[in-house]
């Protein structure tokens, strides 16, 4: 998928976005490239990709709350009357380079991202990307979840594990929900979670990316929201 191709589907799918918003996101193709030669967290052949792969996959999360939690969503964009809005506090675990972090922070301006991850080296490619593009609501931390001494009110995550392994990671660390990027059969997955952290009936909501766009890749990706129970 090229810049412009990613364009039209954002220009169709999130007309809100600004002439600013979208300089931000034909700028990460060459900042990928070049810090991927240096350090590398997207695939050689996948960098190609990065559009599809990366960009709009993060995206999926936007498009889920524009979609289903309207009001979430204008708040993180800082929209009418939420100009004013405290705001809200994400953070994005296990975030590689900055999926889907760094796009999420592009078009939620109003939003607070705190960008962690393990591996030190992925964290320098999220740091110097999140520069280079211009972001001011971005920091970067080099850590586990477990050892961040703040919450937030949404975390966000890209299949960095199972959700059986990645909720004790995060049950201290949020007030609202999670927001999670994960593909495939997820049923005995998610059942399995509900009843080893005693979720409740109806707090899991399972929306397959595949309702928003008709792009094959897209066919098995689902967003995953757990409300806190």
């Amino acid at each position: 998928m090229t810049f412009e191709e990613f364009k039209k589907i954002i220009e169709d799918k999130f007309p809100e976005v600004t002439a600013e918003q979208m300089e931000q996101f034909s700028r990460m193709d060459a900042l990928y490239r070049d810090w991927n030669s240096k350090i590398n967290v997207v695939s050689r052949k996948d960098i190609d990709e990065l559009y599809r792969h990366h960009v709009l996959h993060s995206l999926g999360i936007a498009a889920y709350l524009k979609m289903q939690m309207p009001d979430i969503y204008d708040r993180l964009r800082g929209d009418g009357p939420y100009s004013v809005a405290e705001p809200l506090k994400i953070l994005d675990l296990g975030t590689g380079g900055g999926f889907p972090g760094i796009p999420l922070a592009v078009i939620f301006p109003h939003a607070q991202f705190t960008l962690c991850d393990s591996i030190g080296k992925k964290i320098i490619v999220a740091t110097e990307v999140a520069k280079g593009i211009g972001l001011t609501n971005v920091k970067t931390v080099n850590a586990r979840a477990e050892s961040l001494p703040e919450t937030f009110d949404y975390i966000v995550s890209r299949a960095v594990t199972s959700l059986e392994n990645f909720m004790p990671w995060v049950k201290s660390k949020y007030s609202e929900g999670i927001l999670y990027l994960k593909g495939g059969d997820l049923a005995e997955e998610i059942s399995t979670a509900m009843s080893r952290f005693k979720m409740r009936k109806g707090s899991i909501h399972i929306w397959p990316i595949s309702s928003w766009t008709e792009d094959p890749f897209f066919e098995t990706k689902q967003v995953i929201y757990i409300e806190k129970s």
